[in-house]
């Protein structure tokens, strides 16, 4: 048993390292849904029974499932034996192993710490990567008439002014947005969603606090934020790590915090008590 989940730990990270889908341990694990009938099952020739075609089609989804991960390891640099992987399934339903149970968990926890090395370093290389072409592309974008760049580094430019009061941290915002990496792979957009987003301005990345007090209610403002007033080394699901980031942003509205009115409306209060 300490074998097996070993093999399971290793399996889980490579998936999460690599951003494997884990839906078939999840479809293995789960509970089966109730149902009132039982889905039908194509016939195939090429098997006697429904319990063959079953069977293989078992086997067919874990070959193809370890098919694809032995091509992801590929990308790492981590180059694996087909046969020797199909050799080893083979020998342990025989009963035949080449290994005992503590040369498997050994080498399981070798093979698991050369992987994570792999991952990591590959990791280090996108994010240099990844950090130079979003300045090579900030540095074009800075030629661009009307672009502005602060002490930040953030690159910004107003579409339209808008009017009114430029928003405070405190303030909620309303915008409508798009956001893509700078090879224009969209990653938010709240336009097809349908429906504007409103967040406190000092509550968000640094580079949409900052950004958004350049321009005011009704203002659009295109935004070109570096990684370090972003999400950083980090990244999140959709965005790489060190991903310069554009931003298309429309201001609808901002609705001041009720303690900055309860300050704004005392002044007014207190002289018409004096008259």
């Amino acid at each position: 048993m300490k074998v097996l989940f070993n093999v399971k730990i290793l399996a889980t990270t490579m998936a999460i390292a690599l951003n494997a889908p884990l839906a078939m341990a999840a479809e293995a694990t789960a509970a089966p849904a109730a149902t009132n009938a039982a889905p039908q099952v194509p016939k195939n020739a090429a098997f006697k029974n429904e319990d063959q075609q079953s069977v293989y089609a078992l086997g067919a989804s874990l070959g193809r499932y370890m098919e694809n991960s032995l091509k992801e390891k590929e990308k790492l640099g981590i180059k694996l034996d087909k046969e020797q992987l199909i050799a080893g399934v083979q020998d342990a339903f025989d009963g035949k192993s080449k290994l005992s149970d503590q040369d498997i968990e050994q080498t399981l926890q070798a093979f698991e710490s050369s992987m994570k090395g792999a991952v990591h370093a590959k990791m280090e290389k996108d994010a240099k990567e990844n950090a130079d072409k979003g300045s090579a592309f900030a540095d074009e974008f800075a030629k661009e008439n009307g672009v502005k760049k602060t002490e930040s580094g953030l690159l910004y430019k107003v579409e339209k002014e808008g009017s009114g009061d430029a928003p405070k941290d405190s303030d909620t915002v309303v915008v409508n947005y798009k956001g893509t990496l700078i090879d224009g792979t969209e990653f938010d957009n709240s336009y097809t969603r349908g429906e504007p987003l409103s967040f406190r301005l000092g509550g968000v990345i640094p580079g949409w606090t900052e950004g958004l007090k350049h321009v005011k209610k009704g203002g659009k403002i295109k935004l070109v934020i570096p990684p370090q007033l972003a999400y950083g080394k980090n990244g999140v699901p959709g965005i790489p790590a060190n991903s310069t980031l554009v931003f298309d942003v429309e201001l609808l509205d901002i609705k001041p915090s009720p303690k900055a009115n309860e300050k704004a409306q005392a002044p007014a209060a207190d002289a018409k008590k004096s008259q």
